[in-house]
């Protein structure tokens, strides 16, 4: 089994890295709504036909940013809970 690299960290380290990737998420989920409510927006005001597929990239790729940063937060959780933090 892989071993956690954030054995070696620090209870204040842990914490802050904690409090930063949670800060990130919220970022980047403010993000996407708005990034959703853009696309919505411009399919309604130019009709599906006048607009290109490319308009839909950011909303597919932004879902995978969330995956790396959740599993990250998810260990960092695990790490703090055995620690009784």
């Amino acid at each position: 089994m892989k071993k956690n690299i954030y054995e070696e960290l620090t209870n204040e380290k842990l914490i802050k890295k904690r409090d930063l990737f949670k800060g990130v998420l919220i970022g980047f989920g403010v993000i996407f709504v708005l990034a959703i409510a853009i696309v919505i927006y411009i399919f309604t005001a130019k009709g599906f036909k006048n607009v290109s597929i490319a308009t839909l990239i950011p909303v597919f790729t932004l879902p995978m940013t969330f995956v790396p940063l959740l599993i990250n937060l998810n260990l960092l959780n695990k790490e703090i809970k055995s620690r009784d933090l």
